[in-house]
């Protein structure tokens, strides 16, 4: 499959790695583009932008936050931009609900797929394929993605067909805050 993959940080890069260990055609990009560096002498190609990566079947981001990936979905050459008619957007980042629900309407209008699957694990399951990752999103989407989450992870877990509904298990401002590492009580509902 041909897969472009955004965001090389901790988690990123592990990931990207084992979708070129499956034999997938992975494309990568960074804003530091030192980062793709090891995964192109794995096979990997690198992007020179957004765009460049957004020609695939298949896109996933691995990014910070919200306004990481606003700025690479939203943005003047961005995915939503770029991405083929038909063609899916997988945030594995830790975004918000509402980022979520934006995303997946701003796909549907524009005739591409979504999916959410952020994933459970520190970056050394990243590189070993370790993670658990939490899958949502319309079941014919998931179905078509579930090779490249199982060379990404240990286990999948398919939780709804409303892609937010895998970001509300990263945030929970009722409950507290699960960010990957720890847990505690939020008392203002804000991510720890």
């Amino acid at each position: 499959m041909d897969i472009g993959f955004i965001g090389l940080g901790n988690m990123g890069r592990g990931m990207a790695a084992n979708l070129v260990k499956a034999g997938h055609r992975v494309t990568v990009y960074n804003r530091s583009p030192g980062k793709a560096e090891a995964l192109v002498q794995q096979g990997a190609t690198a992007a020179g932008s957004v765009a460049e990566a957004s020609n695939a079947e298949v896109v996933f981001t691995v990014l910070a936050d919200d306004r990481a990936v606003e700025d690479v979905a939203f943005g003047e050459n961005g995915i939503l931009a770029s991405l083929a008619p038909g063609a899916t957007h997988v945030s594995s980042s830790t975004i918000s609900i509402a980022l979520s629900d934006r995303l997946a309407a701003a796909h549907a209008d524009a005739g591409q797929r979504y999916a959410a699957a952020p994933v459970f694990g520190r970056p050394e399951a990243a590189a070993a394929a370790k993670l658990f990752v939490i899958t949502a999103g319309a079941p014919e989407v998931l179905d078509a993605l579930s090779a490249l989450f199982d060379a990404i992870g240990q286990r999948t877990f398919a939780v709804s067909e409303r892609p937010a509904t895998a970001c509300s298990l990263w945030w929970q401002p009722a409950a507290g805050t699960w960010t990957g590492r720890r847990y505690r009580p939020s008392p203002t509902g804000t991510p720890a």
